[in-house]
């Protein structure tokens, strides 16, 4: 695994792959990967224009499609028009934005990152048959989980802390969604991906002062975009890849390098909170998982 490279992902023809984000950085260059593997992918866009300018030179395999992940209304407009396929892959996200709300109240974070991943994985699980890559994050180390105040209604807001919790929340779905899922004896399987500092536009739309100081030290200091895809690819391919993984990069604390299995942090494996954050994202997303009953 140390060297594993993009060049290494086994032959995707035939196979269908729904990747959010995937009008700019690492859900970017993971659909021209899959791509040039011989996949299908739906890009699910919010910004419609830039994913039809990454699509156009790749060919009729990509397809994009509209998803504002912080819109329930348009995650079930997405989800219903989506047929069976093989691999979602949740990539989306924002990262230390101000205080705003989705439009349906929820904070910016956790609503992108968590929330609207957690609809939209509940709402198509019935036609995936292969596994779901959710991306986390490093910084789901500095996250804790208030089910009290998920959505910052009563906490003074912080936006790093809301990005560590919305990123803690994606690794607490993936390993309880693994754990329900071979419950249910289901043959689909739960995985999760960071991918260290890698040089994307994230770290530009923070509108604050430790975003203009990423902005600049990114392109001295971060990984390619095509290095940072690739625990999530790794993940989102490998055939023999263990559900309930987390892939990361391999090399100076997880910042960088190739892909390989990494730790995530104690809070994580809480299965109690798993549970807990699982019932009230259901309540709060009015989605429900069946598991095939």
């Amino acid at each position: 695994m140390t060297t594993w490279t993009a060049g290494d992902i086994v032959d995707q023809q035939g196979r269908t792959f729904v990747v959010t984000g995937a009008n700019s950085g690492l859900g970017a260059e993971a659909t021209k990967a899959l791509v040039k593997a011989g996949a299908k992918v739906i890009m699910a866009c919010r910004d419609v224009d830039k994913g039809r300018a990454v699509a156009a030179p790749l060919g009729e395999r990509a397809e994009v499609r509209r998803l504002d992940l912080a819109d329930l209304a348009s995650i079930r407009e997405f989800a219903g028009s989506i047929d069976s396929f093989d691999v979602l892959v949740n990539n989306a996200g924002v990262m230390a934005v101000p205080l705003y709300r989705t439009a349906d109240g929820f904070e910016m974070q956790i609503g992108t990152n968590h929330l609207g991943h957690f609809a939209l994985t509940g709402l198509l699980l019935d036609k995936i048959s292969d596994r779901v890559v959710t991306m986390s994050s490093a910084m789901h180390n500095i996250g804790s989980i208030d089910l009290d105040d998920l959505n910052w209604e009563r906490r003074p807001y912080k936006r790093w802390p809301a990005y560590g919790q919305s990123k803690l929340a994606n690794l607490l779905f993936t390993y309880e969604l693994q754990r329900r899922l071979a419950a249910a004896g289901s043959k689909v399987k739960a995985l999760a991906s960071h991918p260290g500092y890698a040089a994307t536009n994230l770290q530009t739309h923070t509108e604050s002062v430790t975003g203009r100081i990423m902005a600049l030290a990114t392109p001295v200091i971060a990984q390619s975009a095509e290095m940072g895809t690739l625990p999530m690819l790794y993940a989102a391919t490998v055939p023999d890849a263990v559900g309930g993984s987390y892939l990361g990069p391999s090399s100076l604390f997880e910042t960088r390098g190739y892909p390989k299995v990494v730790k995530s942090s104690r809070k994580s494996h809480d299965e109690a909170v798993a549970q807990q954050l699982w019932s009230l994202s259901e309540q709060l997303t009015n989605v429900n998982y069946s598991f095939g009953t």
